[in-house]
Order: structure tokens, then sequence, then C-alpha cells
């Protein structure tokens, strides 16, 4: 069988590019695969490549790593393409997404998925995935588009909706990571865990949660979730930010029934109950960690300098597996063995209670046939509400994106949760008015300006 070519955009992002080449080279159906590595910066791409040969090297398999600056070159001849970038890095589009905000007395934890962050995250965003899209339908137009790029569910949203032809899924690690921390909190290994989870990204539930017995059977593992968090024993310290210790996410539980798959973190700036400006006691009780994404920005680049320097220094770099699906998709789709991800991807009747082609994050079968969505129905009410509060988000900021339309921006600023929870009309059209003309040339040239939207 011949050798996978991985394009790899966004490749300077040189701890992820690690997890995900180390992850592939560890199987043997892709030890051998072309790595074509491609990012914008130069210097970072020079520290990546480095790195994926000395991983390389140190598993002792035949892998050819490239490196890229035009990205049609990296797209050529392509068998799955892997997306990994932020537009506007951290400075100055984190900065402006936090600060802008902030004037307005709106404050936030994460910002890249939802509310004003989320959305002119996207907004500066899709126009570049779009461009991935382009050019794969020039050189490799088989080739699986691996997304991980926040927002998910709008950009795959919009892949979706402009090039449907393109094969893709979005990935994020917050299913299988929250299992492993919910295990974590129950004493009991995640290897004997089975778990059924479905919703959008970040806003997923498990609809299940058991442990398999001596017997064989399941059990419902629910029932000592509650009383854990009854009596004070759940959460434990989180084990994704220990800034942040999850009571969000348990108390959400106690509302819906259900444990959401994202950190809690992310979760209190989706809905509009926990982060309000007249309420610091709520900030307090439920430990939200407000600016977190900065200070992780922060810790990241200052790592990442530290790591650099260190890899060039090493002759061999340590392997370890992580906990994405990159890998056993491509195992899967090359070699014909079964896998089983969760993935965003477009609904097509997967969850019969959420709209038509909105992004949904479902169990998906992957094999040589691609990646096939699991059909889940209909959710329940309760959960099916809270999504479609995320969901009338998105699709005003993909409406915006295709129809280039910046009234829509406005739209969606002013259906979202958090927003419509602390500020009146006049802030929040104020607000994107100042984001707007702040990001300036990093958006696509419809959305730029200042001058306040009126409504048709």
């Amino acid at each position: 069988m011949a050798n996978p070519r991985i394009a790899f955009i966004g490749a300077g992002s040189t701890v992820f590019m690690k997890n995900i080449v180390g992850d592939l080279l560890q199987r043997p159906a892709l030890a051998g695969a072309t790595v074509a590595l491609m990012d914008i910066n130069s210097e970072r791409l020079e520290e990546s490549a480095i790195v994926a040969n000395k991983l390389a090297a140190t598993l002792g398999v035949p892998a050819k790593v490239e490196t890229h600056t035009d990205r049609r070159a990296a797209l050529e001849g392509a068998d799955f393409v892997i997306a990994a970038f932020q537009v506007g890095g951290y400075e100055p589009s984190t900065v402006i997404d936090f600060e802008v905000p902030k004037k307005y007395g709106l404050r936030q934890t994460i910002a890249d998925t939802l509310g004003v962050g989320g959305i002119m995250r996207g907004i500066r965003t899709v126009p570049h995935l779009w461009k991935v899209c382009e050019g794969m339908l020039e050189v490799c137009p088989q080739a699986i588009l691996l997304q991980y790029v926040n927002p998910m569910a709008i950009n795959t949203w919009a892949i979706a909706e402009k090039y449907p032809q393109i094969r893709q899924v979005g990935l994020c690690h917050s299913v299988q990571g929250t299992a492993s921390e919910l295990a974590r909190d129950l004493d009991i290994p995640v290897e004997e865990i089975r778990y059924r989870a479905a919703g959008i990204n970040h806003m997923a539930f498990y609809l299940n949660f058991e442990h398999k017995q001596p017997d064989g059977t399941y059990k419902d593992l629910y029932p000592e979730l509650f009383k854990g968090y009854r009596e004070g024993r759940f959460p434990k310290s989180s084990h994704w930010n220990p800034r942040c210790p999850n009571k969000v996410r348990y108390e959400m539980m106690t509302r819906l029934g259900y444990f959401v798959t994202e950190s809690s973190e992310h979760f209190a700036e989706y809905v509009p109950w926990f982060i309000k400006r007249d309420r610091p006691d709520l900030i307090e009780k439920f430990g939200i960690p407000l600016d977190e994404y900065p200070k992780r920005c922060v810790e990241q680049i200052e790592s990442w300098k530290a790591q650099a320097e260190r890899y060039r220094k090493a002759e061999r770099i340590e392997v370890k597996e992580s906990h994405e699906y990159a890998s056993s998709i491509m195992n899967s789709v090359w070699t014909g063995e079964p896998s089983v991800i969760y993935g965003n991807i477009a609904n097509k009747g997967y969850i019969t209670s959420l709209p038509e082609g909105c992004a949904v994050e479902v169990p998906c079968l992957v094999d040589a046939n691609g990646i096939q969505p699991t059909v889940i129905g209909a959710l329940p009410p309760q959960l099916t509400a809270l999504m479609r509060t995320n969901i009338n988000v998105q699709e005003l900021t993909v409406a915006a994106l295709m129809r280039e339309n910046r009234d829509h921006i406005y739209h969606a600023a002013m259906l979202d949760p958090h927003a419509g929870a602390e500020l009146d009309l006049e802030q929040i059209w104020s607000l994107v008015d100042d984001l707007l003309a702040a990001h300036g040339d990093m958006l696509p040239e419809w959305a730029r300006g200042g001058a306040k939207q009126q409504v048709a």
C-alpha cells in the first residue's frame, strides 16, 4: 500500500503538531507518510519541522517531512488535510476580543466559541478555512479535512454551506477528555466506562454514562455523580484547569439531568446564569476563571519558547499518545480498520430535534468508506432548547459570512445569551461597532468599519 500524504495547515502550533504527528507516526500504516507542514510564520515552521523530524528519528520510521509557506504547495496531492490555526493570534485579535467587551462590563472566560468573542473569531476565521477548501478542490478534492479550529460549530457549518462537496469533520477533545475527568472523580478506570454523547460542539451531553460490571452488564453512573456532588465529594480539582474547580457543569447536571462535555470555564459563558457583573458571589461560588484564555495564551507562549529550545538541543524527543482523534481517523480510512470517534458534521437528520444543516457533534464510525455519523434521533427537550440558544448565534454568524451582511453580526450578538443578560441593545450595537473597528483588516472587507448598522 502506498504511503499517505498529510498536509498540516497551521503547523506553527508546534505543541499541537507534535501531538498529532507523534500519534500518526506510531501507527504502522502511517509511519511512512509524507507530512507537509505549512505555516505563514517561517520561524515557527522551522521549529515544527525540527520537532517532526526528531519524532520520526526517535521512532525509527521512514516518514518524510516537508515545509511550505505556500498553502497550495502543501495541499498538492494530499490524502488528509489537518487545519489548526488562529487568525489574528493572541495579539492583536484575542486581546481585542477580551479588552473591548470589558469596557462595556462584559467579562468572558475563553471567548473562542460563542459570545461576542466567538462571533468575531468566526468572522475572521471562516474566510481562511474557505481558502483551504478552495485549494483542496483544486489539488486534492478527495482529501478529508480534519478541522481543529475554533469556533468549531460555526466553522463546520460554514464549510458545509459553501463547500458541501468537501469531506470534512470538526474535531475536539472535549467528549473523551471529560469522560476521563469524570472517571477520575469516580475512581473508575476510563476503559471500564461506556458512554453515548450528542449535541453541538462544547454543548454535547452524555445521554448514557455507564460502568461495566464483572458479569458484563452495565451500571448507570449518573446516580453516583449526583450523590457525589450533593455530598461535596465532586468535583475533585479539574485535571484540565486547576484555576477552575468544575462546579458549573455539576450544577448544570442537577438542573438538566445530564452532564455536559465541555469544561466549566467554557460553559459558563454560553449561558446567562453564571457571569454577572453585579453578582461577584456567583463568580466566587462557582470558581469561574474570568480572562482565562489570555492567561493561557501568555503561559503557552512562554512554554513554547522554552520547549522549542529544548527540542533544538535534544537528539530524541519523548513520544506519548495523545487523546486526539486525528491518527485514528487517518488509520481507519487508510487501512479499513474501523474505529469510533466523536465528530462535528452538518446535521442531516442525525439529531432530529435540532435544525437541519446546523453543526452537530455525534458518534461516527470511521473505516475505508470515510466518516459515517450515527443517527441519534431527538434529544431530551431541555437539552434541545438550551442548544438552540447557541445555534441561533451560530446560524446568524454563518448567515453574515455567506451573505456578506454586516447586519447579521449585530443580530448574532443580540441573540447571544451572555451578552443579552448583561447589555441592552444600544450597548450591544456599540460594542460590535467597536469590535469591528478594532479588528480592522483582520476581518473580510465587507465586515470592516465602525459606522453603526441600522436594522432594516
